[in-house]
Parts: structure tokens; C-alpha cells; sequence
């Protein structure tokens, strides 16, 4: 449970932060226009701390890390919304300075960050399954075990 407590606390600063880069890089280099820095700061709020704030009331619910999904979830989840903030940014840097042609290398990356978020989200959904219908007669309500008529 601390861990889901200390990451949204992380993805909650990280994202303000990135807020006030967006905003006084692009002032700095006297930049107007649409860029991917514009939008870091709210996918790291949401995804991050949002979404990580929400799984911690699950996992306080229904002891989600008690299934041996949860920890494939955590993991996952944070290495694809970090690759895909980290290349929002170096795109967005990009736009900044001015370049017109960048590598789909980047886009490439960033996706395989969006595939670790999609195969994150269906492990969350196999614990939390696993958690409320049982592996093998019994559920957990409310965080008390409830055995099922078969």
C-alpha cells in the first residue's frame, strides 16, 4: 500500500512540475503553438497520481497485492507511463526548438509505452477479478473473506 501512496505522491509533484516546465521553457524560447510539453503534466496527473490514488482505494478494499497479478500491474504500469511521459517531453522539446522532421524512433517508443499502459490495465482487471470472484471458492467483501456456495 505505500508503494501505490509514494508513486501517485511522485507522478502528483513530477506532474506539477512538468506544468512549470511546459510553461517557462516555452516562454524562454519564446515559443507559440501547439506542443507535447502541453500535455505532460496532465497525463502525469491522471494516469499517475489519479489513477495510482484510485487503485490504492482498491487495493485498500480488496487487497489487490494479495494476487500475484498486482506486482506485474504496479510494475508495468509505471514503466509505460514513464516511457510515455519521457517521450512526450523529448518530443515536445523538440517541437520547442523547432524541428520539423522527428525520428519515428520516437513514436515508436512512446507507443510501447501505450502498450505497457493497455497490458498494465488488464492485469489490474485480472487481479481485481481474482480478488472479488476468488481463485478458489471465496471473495473478499469489504476486505473480509467470504466463502462462495458452490
Amino acid at each position: 500500500m505505500k508503494k501505490l501512496f509514494y508513486s501517485s505522491f511522485a507522478y502528483m509533484v513530477v506532474g506539477v512540475l512538468s506544468g512549470l516546465f511546459y510553461r517557462e521553457y516555452t516562454k524562454g524560447k519564446s515559443f507559440e503553438g501547439f506542443t507535447q510539453l502541453s500535455v505532460v503534466h496532465t497525463h502525469l496527473l491522471t494516469l499517475g497520481f489519479i489513477v495510482l490514488l484510485i487503485v490504492l482505494i482498491l487495493e485498500k478494499l480488496f487487497t489487490l497485492s494479495k494476487s500475484r497479478l498486482f506486482s506485474w500491474f504496479f510494475w508495468t504500469y509505471n514503466a509505460g507511463l514513464i516511457l510515455t511521459a519521457a517521450m512526450m517531453v523529448v518530443h515536445g522539446m523538440l517541437q520547442v526548438q523547432g524541428a520539423t522532421d522527428v525520428s519515428a524512433a520516437i513514436a515508436g517508443i512512446a507507443g510501447l509505452g501505450h502498450i505497457l499502459l493497455s497490458v498494465a490495465m488488464v492485469l489490474l482487471f485480472l487481479a481485481l477479478r481474482t480478488r472479488l470472484f476468488g481463485a478458489g471458492k471465496e471473495r473478499v467483501d469489504g476486505g473480509a473473506k467470504v466463502a462462495l456456495k458452490g
